[in-house]
């Protein structure tokens, strides 16, 4: 039992008043010990005074537990005696978070870096972890270590449904709901586990208790038996096929490439006769880095003192993938717009050499920035796939692959290639927490804060601007 001296102060009065509320959905909660009674009034007065609910006593419709208690254990200990039902969906923070969130003048998001942690020995019934699980996936760490596999596999089965069904709405909850999941430090074992996760919803723990009961989700199990969503799968598994694409085909009775040769009716433009005929995923990252010796020696050649780097899912530490990312760039102002055209010059030189160029396509615009880009397939020997750990298909001594080159100017290079590595819902948050959280806008251009241009030489200087612990590539597989 807590000795009453030590207990944080409780005063049965209700919220300070305001007189103007403007954050109803915030109610903070100021714990006395190691306060003390005349700074916990001054800084009550000073958050009512700027629209905040500051209450004088501990209830479950506290959002924020505020402390200058550095011992987290005593207080966590404290917390669990007052019989708080909402334990688990409260904030438990430091004054770093109240500083912060005065300067400001708003609640801030809440970070890692303000929570106190909790006492895994002293919150062993699962759901009170979940204090720690923030909102967006750029403040979650993902691991190899995913303890909640058979969750999070059933869930991507949805989002890839949704996704080849063009069904945005579910696409985008199932994939939030994943990547949640991927990120506990604990294994998911009763209903208790789910109750105050973030962006879990309603379907998500549907499919996890059916889990828990009965070893499997019967949604799942549907799907991937359905021909359609099979026939899709395989469809727009080739570079430049997308899902209305690959639904007219399904429509017109096509189930198979051989069947789509075989139509006079369809007409392929050259990258998908490649694809349905030659392309194969690129099944480990050994291979990725025989694709990088390839492309870097031919860069090299037009280009001694360009950048070339590995990015996308291989950076990540993905083991295998659709196709091999590049970003190639150099010091010179402007020399990166040359760049593709000297590459592509260079691998057209070399047909019949032990590199081929099979097809290609130069972009200057799309949905993911306005840089300069290449799609290509290339032609790999048989020396290099052996070597990359990947078996030669019968009757060939080579291995297509696709490769992507993208080539911005070396100033925003550091925010292209946070861009390009992803993963899409880690980079999909990033820019949410950055326009919702912060007020400024991110791409793979560039970041603003209002019309301020924030430089950055690194990804380390992006996430510094926005207030974020960096993570490591391997950190952001959302």
């Amino acid at each position: 039992m807590i000795p009453k001296r030590a207990r944080p102060a409780e005063v049965t009065a209700d919220a300070c008043e305001c007189k103007d509320v403007k954050f109803g959905d915030a109610r903070l909660f100021l714990v006395e010990r190691k306060m003390g009674r005349s700074r916990r009034s001054f800084l009550t007065k000073l958050a009512t005074s700027k629209g905040f609910i500051v209450d004088q006593s501990l209830s479950d419709e506290i959002t924020h537990v505020i402390s200058e208690d550095k011992d987290a254990a005593f207080l966590w200990e404290w917390l669990k005696g007052r019989g708080l039902k909402n334990l688990p969906t409260m904030h438990v923070v430091g004054i770093g978070w109240f500083t912060e969130s005065m300067k400001e003048g708003r609640p801030v998001a809440v970070e890692t870096r303000h929570l106190i942690q909790v006492r895994y020995s002293l919150m062993r019934t699962g759901p009170a972890q979940q204090s720690t699980v923030c909102p967006y996936a750029c403040q979650r760490r993902t691991t190899t270590a995913n303890k909640n596999k058979r969750f999070t596999d059933a869930l991507e089965v949805l989002v890839e449904y949704h996704e080849l069904t063009e069904i945005e709405g579910p696409r985008v909850a199932y994939s939030r709901a994943a990547s949640v999941l991927k990120s506990l430090p604990w294994t998911i074992e009763s209903m208790g586990g789910t109750e105050a996760l973030p962006c879990v919803g309603e379907k998500t723990r549907t499919l996890i208790q059916e889990i828990l009961q009965y070893g499997r989700s019967f949604e799942v199990e549907k799907i991937l038996a359905d021909e359609r969503y099979q026939t899709l799968k395989l469809f727009t598994s080739v570079f430049g096929v997308g899902p209305k694409t690959a639904d007219k085909w399904y429509r017109r009775g096509l189930r198979s490439f051989s069947q789509i040769l075989a139509d006079p009716d369809v007409q392929l433009n050259r990258m998908q006769q490649n694809g349905t005929s030659r392309l194969q995923r690129v099944r480990n990252s050994t291979s990725a880095r025989a694709v990088e010796a390839v492309v870097g020696e031919t860069v090299r050649t037009v280009a001694p003192n360009a950048r070339v780097v590995l990015t996308g899912g291989f950076r990540r530490g993905k083991e295998f993938g659709h196709d091999v990312d590049f970003i190639v760039t150099t010091a010179e102002p402007g020399r990166e717009n040359s760049l593709l055209p000297l590459i592509m010059g260079r691998l057209e030189e070399q047909v019949s050499e032990r590199i081929m160029l099979l097809n290609s396509e130069r972009l200057r615009l799309s949905a993911m920035d306005y840089y300069s880009k290449c799609f290509l397939i290339l032609k790999l020997e048989g020396s290099r796939v052996q070597g990359g750990g990947q078996a030669v298909p019968a009757g060939r001594g080579w291995r297509a692959v696709r490769v992507d080159l993208v080539a911005p100017p070396i100033e925003r290079f550091a925010f292209t290639q946070l861009g390009w590595t992803g993963s899409k819902q880690f980079e999909r948050d990033l820019r949410r927490f950055a326009r919702v959280e912060r007020n400024m806008l991110l791409d793979n251009h560039a970041l603003f804060d209002k019309n301020q241009f924030l430089a950055a030489v690194t990804e380390k200087d992006i996430f510094a601007h926005l207030g974020l612990e960096y993570m490591e590539p391997w950190q952001r597989n959302a």
